[in-house]
């Protein structure tokens, strides 16, 4: 039977419909809003064994044809998906993974099929709306819903899913997904926004996502699957008693190692020793039964200790306060021959940062589902195996890596020069080179201190800061400058990026069913002041953008030409564009509405091939003198080429103040003779004079 339901959002209507299609998945929604169409289906299948995670997979499949076009590549398909796909699939992930039971090992595969797609209506919203649904009605065991919505801020005033124009104009950028109860995940981009703006839109969005969460929550009661039962596999609780009597004590004393490596080894130690100890106490098929369960449950003594220190004492591994940021240490200019570099370390943490400055040419061009678009600013986030001392292959860019690398864009993005201020593609590479937590933070951190190394004139210096979470029943800690074993072990991941006067990126994820608004203002105004003392430590190795460009920066000159006379540049074939890049080495961009960047690697080649473009798009002024080379002789006269491809007449009367017998008395095929312009008839034909050019030059410039 086919059953649809439908909610408006902002005047336009989303539309849930299932019964349809995707029949034989768990769970299928056909969701449409506005024009914009998508199914997204969700899928179980047997537990998946030796895993100790959830098995979630969450796939965003573009198809080009929902713009109604065809594919580009050679076999004519859509190929590896790209990387908005990719994070795309990541915020569907996000706030759906904390919402299944604990200890579920089947597969979960949520597809987002992308149909249609219109661009006042963002796909990604509706396939995080739709994926819900799926599983609601679904027999997948999932204590959702959960519902997301994107925040605008346009002229001072909050807009739930403004259209893309709007979206255009907005300070903020903000997507937000939650239950009923709280907000789940926040992925925000803006403009120097405060926190109080923040808090004020996560207000409104959740507000919203209530109502989006009892439409789900109707559509189960009327037509979902009865939910599969699960139980999930538990120790006796005489065994959980004997473990944390046998490691409680020496993981007390191992978690709060200070240093990483050596705290990991002294952890592994300790639960391997327990586990050994204990496994000699039970027969064979004790066991093959609890033998995961005895290590999950070791893993839960680790963190059970942990928690215990910090909520009752305020203690944390390395022994800072809750509110306290690791020892910093900054420099720039570390690398020669690259426009800037900057190093940022933190703890055990440590990101370096490389500029470097292209032309539009290097701009990166992004096919997706709308309109193509260039982007000339890229942040490019690698995480080698090397950085927490291990070994793996080395292969393309993962989930991880896109996604750290996108959250540094939207961090720096709004503190860049305009392209009319600063004419330069920009990419900045960070290269994790150890890894303690936080380091998507650190290489915003490096990459600030890399663009102001190389003298691009930022708005102001971003810093970015990782917040932790600590929650029992009532109780609250919030940890500062989080370390990859508070992360692992707390409730909350939460990044905050921004310059001393507001936020330009944040991004939470939470592991627990939610959070209330006062937890999250507390964690704003601590992040806050751990961002401004990490400005602080930035600014002892370089405060503000030098003066000057790097000057190993190639120099690129803007100019401004007739769009009618971009062809008088380029030349038959690319005859004239050719000989100017062979002549001066110069590099040459021409947009369509005729603006001109000259790049080269040093500013006289620069200056040469800005003149060549100016004597090629000049005019021919009557009354001006010019220096003319003469091509041709005639009987008449001398034909001079007065600027590239442009020629006059130097009539035989008008060569000198006498007569004239030869024309090769006075001039040679290649001699330079000024020569002043005295008429351009209706056929555009040049009459030059040199007798008029000589009488009113002075001397010095006869000679």
């Amino acid at each position: 039977m086919v059953k649809s339901w439908e909610h408006e959002i902002n005047g336009t209507k989303l539309k849930l419909e299932t019964g349809k299609m995707a029949k034989q998945a768990n769970g299928s929604i056909m969701a449409t809003y506005g024009d914009t169409s998508i199914l997204v289906t969700a899928t179980m299948s047997e537990p998946r064994p030796g895993v100790n995670f959830l098995p979630l997979m969450v796939n965003y499949e573009e198809r080009i044809y929902a713009i109604g076009k065809i594919p580009g590549s050679v076999n004519r398909r859509e190929g590896r998906p790209r990387d908005q796909a990719t994070l795309n699939a990541r915020l569907i992930d996000r706030p759906l993974r904390p919402l299944f039971p604990k200890g579920f090992r089947h597969d979960i595969q949520v597809v987002a099929t992308i149909l249609a797609v219109e661009d006042d209506n963002d796909p990604a919203v509706v396939a995080m709306n739709a994926a819900s649904a799926a599983l609601m009605i679904s027999d997948i065991p999932f204590d959702g819903p959960i519902a997301g919505v994107r925040i605008g801020l346009i002229d001072g005033e909050l807009k739930i899913n403004p259209d893309e124009d709007l979206s255009e104009e907005s300070d903020l950028d903000l997507l937000v997904a939650g239950t009923e109860e709280a907000v789940m995940m926040v992925e925000a981009s803006a403009n120097e926004v405060s926190e109080d703006v923040f808090l004020d839109a996560l207000d409104l969005a959740h507000e919203e996502i209530k109502k989006l969460a009892q439409m789900q929550i109707k559509m189960r009661e009327e037509i979902g699957k009865e939910k599969m039962e699960f139980t999930p596999p538990e120790l006796p609780e005489e065994y959980k008693k004997q473990l944390f009597e046998m490691a409680e004590a020496e993981l007390r004393d191992a978690v709060f190692i200070k240093l990483k490596q050596e705290r990991e080894e002294a952890i592994s130690n300790v639960k391997d020793r327990v586990y050994d100890e204990f496994m000699e106490t039970l027969d064979e098929e004790q066991a093959e039964e609890f033998d995961g369960l005895i290590k999950d449950e070791l893993d839960n003594v680790t963190k059970k200790v942990f928690r215990e220190e910090v909520m009752s004492n305020g203690k944390r591994p390395d022994g800072r306060s809750l509110d306290e940021v690791r020892p910093i240490s900054a420099e720039v200019d570390l690398i020669p021959r690259v426009h800037g570099s900057g190093l940022f370390t933190r703890g055990e943490t440590q990101a370096l940062s490389v500029l470097t400055l292209g032309s539009s040419s290097d701009e990166q061009t992004i096919f997706g589902l709308g309109d193509d678009e260039t982007k000339r600013f890229m942040h490019h986030y690698n995480f080698p195996p090397f950085c927490v001392g291990e070994t793996s292959p080395m292969r393309g860019p993962g989930r991880r890596e896109i996604g750290h690398g996108h959250l540094g864009e939207k961090a720096i993005g709004p503190v860049l020069p305009g392209q009319d201020e600063f004419p330069y593609t920009i990419r900045l590479v960070s290269e994790v080179l150890e890894s303690n937590g936080s380091s998507s933070q650190a290489s915003i951190c490096g990459s600030i201190m890399a663009l102001m190394d190389g003298g691009v004139p930022i708005s102001a210096p971003v810093s970015g800061i990782a917040m932790g979470l600590i929650k029992e029943d009532d109780d609250v800690a919030i940890l500062s400058d989080i370390q990859g074993f508070e992360d692992h072990l707390g409730d909350m991941d939460f990044k905050v990026a921004g310059t001393k006067d507001g936020i330009t990126a944040l991004q939470m994820d939470i592991k627990v069913t939610g959070i209330s608004k006062d937890i999250m203002r507390n964690a704003l105004e601590q992040a806050k002041e751990g961002r401004l003392h990490i400005l602080e430590k930035m600014s002892e190795a370089i405060a503000e953008p030098r003066p000057e460009l790097s000057p190993n920066a190639p120099s690129i000159i803007t100019m401004k030409i007739d769009p009618e006379k971009i062809r008088y540049v380029i030349g038959p074939g690319g005859k004239m564009i050719n000989k100017i890049i062979d002549e001066t080495g110069a590099k040459i961009d021409i947009e369509d509405d005729g603006t001109v960047y000259v790049m080269s690697n040093d500013q006289q080649g620069g200056e040469e091939a800005r003149k060549m473009i100016e004597n090629l798009t000049r005019d021919v002024v009557v009354g001006e003198i010019y220096t003319g080379t003469v091509k041709k002789i005639m009987n008449f006269g001398a034909f001079a080429e007065i600027l590239p491809g442009k020629e006059g007449l130097i009539h035989i009367s008008e060569l000198a103040d006498y007569h004239v017998d030869k024309v090769e008395d006075i001039v040679s095929v290649g001699d330079e003779v000024p020569v002043k312009v005295i008429k351009i008839d209706n056929q555009d034909r040049i009459n030059l004079s040199r007798v008029q050019a000589l009488e009113e030059l002075d001397e010095e410039d006869k000679e």
